[in-house]
């Protein structure tokens, strides 16, 4: 009767909806320990960095984004998103709530990740969280005032409810991908790419409720924009990205570009060159020296055409380019770049960064004490600043790493291949591991072909590829078969 009893009491328990809950966690427990396990210990760094770094970190961007909290209007530069993220915290009057919810984003991508590699084997989910959660780069993002973490929280749930089927789950994911797209402009690329793979497996209608979906707020920010600045898109800047990306190989002696263009060259040879950001925010910049600010339609659509003609002159050399900014992603060591001053800013800090230089960001910061309703700056405390300092220095996924990871899932496919499906196994479409995989691929390779490497960059792609690499070494499925769930 003992052994009956204890068997109930193992039974799940079903819920309301008909989701099972265990009625002893401990089974449950010892089956995703090792998870567990991770998530723990990602828990602790997170809660060192709140104790060591007192409120936030702060990064020069972080000064425009809380202007737009208290001036709510478009930016010429970046999206408003991770702006209005910070409106609906701002009734507390802390930036350590801030970075609080910004460290559970943290925790709770690494959560979305396991649960959506549910059908892997459960050392390879665990194994895929294991960057997003234990990485100290990824940690001290989380803790820096900047719009990566949400973006990349929101890129993951879209990509987590790729598997289902309700409508209204779908679009769910479209309405995600259009905050991403509105925290930063690169997840614009990302709503054609979840909508391609669901084309991909003959589910055309969920395909058409995800672009509704998402080009609803889209549009709406888009008539905001316009109805500010008179001008169409998200933000103002395209064309001044792309031109400070083509100064890295643009000849005018192969462009011969016409008189109203040639203002922008620059006649020292690419080689030496300053970092393509120079030409944005440099005071002796060739764009930076036209009358106006440097994000008037006028420049931007001046920067544009010169980046065109320089793209259509020289296409080899762009896409050498291109190559080479992506090739900073997979390096061993971690190279200083694009300057040391914006290096600095993804360390833990010895010492207490010192007050923002341009005006803008003091403006930025007139605006911040308002928000925190008192001072602002960060404090570092020891020991734990320094046991952090300390972590960094050993614990990151290096650039080679990330290359294997990325190539998993195509190796993997291609060895499934010339062995041959097992008998009793089915094809599926398009492989699970496709969305994540091409989403990843996507985010590495539009800075680099559109603005240039940031290491920060880098880190919301990670958790993605590694769930690819998770999902593409899962068993295949026989008919009938619903593979193992993490919730049993």
């Amino acid at each position: 009767m003992r052994v009956m009893s204890e068997a109930r009491d193992a039974e799940p328990a079903k819920t309301g909806r008909g989701h099972r809950l265990p009625r002893d966690p401990r089974p449950w427990a010892r089956r995703h320990g090792w998870f567990l396990a991770v998530l723990a210990l990602g828990t602790a760094l997170r809660a060192l960095a709140m104790l060591g770094y007192r409120p936030a970190l702060w990064f020069p961007d972080t000064y425009t984004y809380v202007v737009t909290v208290f001036r709510p209007r478009p930016d010429l530069v970046r999206p408003a998103g991770y702006s209005m993220f910070l409106k609906l915290l701002e009734p507390l009057h802390a930036f350590a709530a801030v970075t609080v919810v910004q460290h559970l984003l943290g925790l709770a991508t690494g959560v979305l990740i396991y649960r959506a590699a549910r059908r892997a084997p459960r050392w390879a989910a665990t194994l895929a969280t294991v960057p997003v959660l234990l990485d100290a780069y990824q940690i001290e993002l989380e803790h820096l005032l900047v719009s990566d973490t949400l973006f990349m929280f929101l890129v993951v749930a879209a990509v987590a409810l790729c598997a289902t089927r309700r409508p209204a789950t779908v679009a769910a994911i479209g309405l995600l991908l259009a905050a991403a797209t509105l925290t930063r402009t690169v997840g614009q690329p990302l709503i054609v790419v979840v909508a391609a793979w669901f084309v991909l497996r003959r589910r055309f209608k969920p395909a058409v409720v995800l672009l509704a979906a998402a080009l609803v707020p889209i549009l709406a920010y888009g008539a905001w924009f316009h109805a500010t600045y008179q001008r169409t898109g998200l933000i103002g800047a395209n064309g001044v990205f792309m031109y400070a990306r083509t100064m890295s190989f643009a000849d005018c002696a192969k462009m011969d570009p016409p008189p109203d263009l040639a203002v922008l060259c620059d006649p020292r040879p690419p080689e030496r060159r300053p970092p393509s950001q120079e030409y944005i925010w440099a005071k002796d910049s060739p764009l930076v020296l036209r009358p106006g600010i440097t994000f008037t339609k006028e420049n931007d659509d001046l920067a544009a055409r010169f980046a065109t003609l320089a793209i259509t002159s020289q296409p080899l050399d762009y896409a050498a380019s291109v190559l080479t900014e992506l090739g900073r992603t997979f390096t061993w060591g971690r190279p200083v770049y694009p300057d040391p001053e914006i290096y600095a800013y993804y360390q833990f800090p010895v010492t207490p960064p010192g007050p923002p230089g341009r005006y803008p960001a003091q403006v930025g910061a007139e605006y911040a004490k308002l928000y925190e309703q008192g001072a602002i700056g960060t404090r570092i405390v020891e020991p734990y600043a320094g046991w952090l300092r300390a972590y960094q220095d050993l614990a990151r996924l290096p650039g080679p790493v990330l290359l294997g990871v990325l190539l998993v899932p195509p190796v993997a496919a291609i060895a499934r291949r010339r062995g041959g499906r097992r008998p009793g196994t089915r094809p599926a479409g398009a492989p699970a591991w496709l969305v994540p995989w091409s989403v990843a691929v996507v985010l590495l390779v539009t800075p680099a072909a559109a603005a240039e490497f940031d290491y920060r960059y880098v880190l919301p792609a990670v958790p993605l590829a590694c769930l690819a690499a998770a999902l593409s070494i899962r068993p295949e499925r026989r008919p009938g078969s619903s593979g193992r769930s993490t919730g049993a």
